[in-house]
């Protein structure tokens, strides 16, 4: 049993039924009573943790030796793209590829102190909470909790607190954080924090500017995926002094023989030219061996969808300009065709995002009798109370509209403007845009991943007229 955002989750019933359905069963479950709600104790599994600590405190546990193509572990990737995948990751290729990203992208050293606020079970608290600081001889700071509770200062108290040199986490937390009180930042002793690192998502510049000018220090984006393990798409700090560029994780790291691809034709794109990214063989260091115990899946969901060419495909767009700077642009099936236009989704967000009053947005295609599809938009504004007086709302939504079509053109202005105060997402920050789509569409969004808040999807519902 955890506390998260103030709401008590009960895990037990899900360890009833995770050893339930175990095909090898587990004699004793160590239980932890954080005196949150009153548990379950009574089950003839549970074993209380304080006399097994007085206990073993002091063991000594040898390290278990393996080879270096040995599976570490599995991980497996969100069900949005159908059956969950489990990545398999090496053990010497990992450790390897981890120390070598601290060295030359983080420009962690021995004796620092890192901050990675993530979900310890998603990938980069795997890579950047546990394995890679602990490898490069670094500190790493786990927190439990949000970055608002019990206020929006508690990281920057963190910082001030472990002396914290190195942060790492997702735009989805900074856009949180820019709807709190600045002076909750202003308040601690930030000196000791070098740099800012965000992924996990398309980094808007809005957020960009908005968090490198309350730190005044460098915030520095990457781009990397559950497959991969660490950073494809960084600025090599400890290698050459590369400047960043707004809207752009960087550049193609070490190891990475990454292009962007015709997804028609294949060839490679010319700079400025939109594509997919994609890797070719071998993959570097890191990177997942194959999915955990089905091998044709890997080469068919991975290595068969860039025309005649045997390449990994990320499924996302991107664009390469003349100096080598990737920037994301979305996924491949975050793509939406307007009337024959196609129109990525991730492009009308940013133009959204560029009005001040935008805290967050998410673009969906949905069905449309005569465009074949149009534009939903949801939108958290930083100051809900704007829209509370009369017309105010409509007000809003036709600047917002304006916005895209100064930008991008009267083709992409959204067909709908809905405003909620949260959206639906998974634990580890990804937006759930097929349920959003499903819903705005009147479809039952079906199966879906762990959503770190429930009601969203309620909101996003109710803001459709209760559809």
């Amino acid at each position: 049993m955890r506390a998260r955002a103030g709401k008590v989750i009960d895990y037990t019933p899900l360890v009833d039924e995770a050893l339930s359905r175990a095909e090898f069963k587990v004699p004793q479950v160590l239980l932890i009573d954080r005196q949150l709600a009153p548990e379950r104790l009574q089950a003839s599994y549970l074993v209380a943790y304080e006399p097994l600590r007085e206990k073993f405190f002091d063991a000594h546990v040898p390290c278990e030796w393996l080879e270096s193509n040995e599976p570490s572990y599995t991980l497996y990737t969100s069900g949005t793209t159908g059956k969950p995948k489990g990545v398999q990751r090496d053990v010497g290729g990992y450790a390897v590829a981890l120390a070598a990203s601290m060295e030359h992208i983080f420009q962690g050293a021995p004796g620092d102190t890192m901050f990675t606020a993530s979900d310890i079970g998603w990938v980069v608290g795997h890579s950047y909470i546990i394995y890679a600081p602990l490898i490069a001889g670094l500190t790493t700071v786990m927190y439990e909790g949000t970055p608002i509770r019990p206020d929006g200062g508690i990281w920057w108290r963190l910082v001030e607190q472990y002396k914290i040199n190195l942060m790492f986490t997702a735009p989805t937390a900074i856009r949180v954080l820019r709807k709190q009180d600045a002076s909750l930042m202003e308040k601690y002793d930030l000196s000791s924090l070098r740099t800012l690192f965000l992924a996990g998502e398309p980094l808007d510049e809005p957020t960009a500017q908005w968090v490198q000018s309350a730190l005044k220090k460098p915030v520095i984006d990457n781009y990397w995926q559950t497959e991969t393990g660490w950073p494809m798409i960084a600025i090599p700090r400890g290698i050459e002094e590369l400047p960043s560029k707004l809207g752009s994780p960087g550049v193609p790291s070490m190891g990475f023989n990454l292009t962007l691809r015709n997804e028609v034709t294949g060839d490679v794109c010319a700079a400025g030219e939109k594509g997919v990214v994609a890797l070719d063989y071998p993959l570097p260091p890191g990177c997942m061996q194959t999915v955990w115990r089905d091998d044709q899946r890997f080469v068919d969901t991975y290595w068969q969808s860039v025309p005649d060419q045997l390449l990994y495909s990320t499924f996302d767009w991107g664009v390469q300009d003349e100096d080598g700077y990737v920037s994301i642009l979305g996924r491949t099936d975050d793509v939406i065709n307007v009337a024959g236009h196609r129109l990525g989704t991730r492009e009308i967000e940013e133009a959204l995002s560029s009005h001040p009053a935008v805290a967050e947005v998410a673009v969906v295609g949905i069905a449309d009798a005569v465009k074949g599809q149009a534009a939903a938009a949801f939108v958290v504004l930083r100051d809900p109370d704007r829209i509370n007086a009369p017309g105010a709302s409509e007000g809003l939504q036709a600047e917002l509209c304006h916005a895209v079509d100064s930008q991008l053109g009267a083709i992409a202005r959204p067909a709908r403007v809905c405003f909620v105060s949260m959206l639906p997402k998974t634990r580890s920050g990804k937006l759930l845009r097929r349920a959003i789509a499903a819903l705005a569409e009147g479809r039952d969004p079906g199966e879906l991943p762990t959503i770190e808040d429930p009601s969203a999807l309620m909101q996003v519902r109710e803001a459709l007229g209760g559809q």
